[in-house]
């Protein structure tokens, strides 16, 4: 149980956090929920809320080019985890400088996240799910090191990288057959909500990432109640009316 609130917090910092606040700007948040979303973005350990966000940006930008970070029709393993282990293309570093992040520096939450991040790391992804468990019912530092860090820390890096891989190859477009990304199921099951990626690709903006919304979205339940409890304003949609009119025009007739 610990291991998994660790990963829903995990995911939550990266979902609600750095991918739908952060990158896309589709809802704003007060300053407590934006410390909570830095704080778990630092035991995402995905890098830093400035630098995911620009990569992301770049994506959405040039998705399926050599300018994509994670470009996908280089293949499943490079869009998955090959993109780290080798140096950027060129184009990621010139195309993404003609891009404007100003806006994420403005936050003091990212840059002090971005000031402090390795040591936030060590205390958010490894100290406090190790030791929370061992001094609060006696758990082994082994068992909670190994368990509720490390296999969480695994596990939720690989959803995460199923958004870039696997949800960009497998799966129908009902919204847009003319891009590669798709709605995929396992994925949605995965990531908290952010497998409806043909959708997401369509309508960026949407703070829900779906047009099923409560289906199952529990990264849209969580900004909904940050909602409820005043934490969270200006959450963007796509109106009705526009989903219905992409879908007729460009989608695959799938939905």
């Amino acid at each position: 149980l610990s291991a998994y609130f660790c990963f829903l917090m995990t995911a939550l910092g990266v979902t609600a956090g750095a991918h739908r606040l952060w990158s896309h700007r589709s809802y704003k948040a007060k300053l407590p929920l934006r410390i909570f979303l830095a704080a778990a973005n630092s035991m995402a350990f995905q890098n830093d809320i400035y630098e995911w966000s620009r990569d992301h940006r770049v994506h959405h930008k040039y998705s399926e080019t050599d300018a994509d970070p994670h470009n996908a029709r280089r293949g499943f393993f490079f869009s998955h985890i090959g993109w780290l282990f080798v140096r950027k293309h060129q184009e990621v570093i010139e195309k993404g400088r003609k891009l404007d992040f100003t806006d994420l520096l403005d936050d003091p939450v990212v840059r002090f996240q971005r000031k402090y991040y390795k040591s936030s790391v060590v205390l958010m992804c490894f100290v406090i799910p190790t030791f929370v468990p061992w001094y609060l019912w006696g758990e082994s530092l082994w068992n909670a090191y190994f368990l509720a860090s490390i296999l969480r820390y695994t596990i939720s890096l690989n959803v995460t990288w199923l958004v870039n891989s696997a949800a960009h190859m497998y799966g129908n477009r009902p919204y847009d057959k003319y891009i590669n990304p798709r709605q995929n199921t396992f994925v949605t099951l995965g990531a908290i909500g952010e497998g409806f990626h043909n959708y997401h690709h369509t309508f960026p903006f949407d703070y829900s990432a779906s047009e099923l919304g409560l289906t199952f979205n529990p990264t849209t339940w969580f900004i909904d109640f940050m909602f409820w409890l005043g934490l969270v304003t200006d959450r963007k949609q796509a109106p009705k009316e526009m989903i219905q009119a992409r879908k007729e025009r460009t989608g695959d007739g799938s939905a």
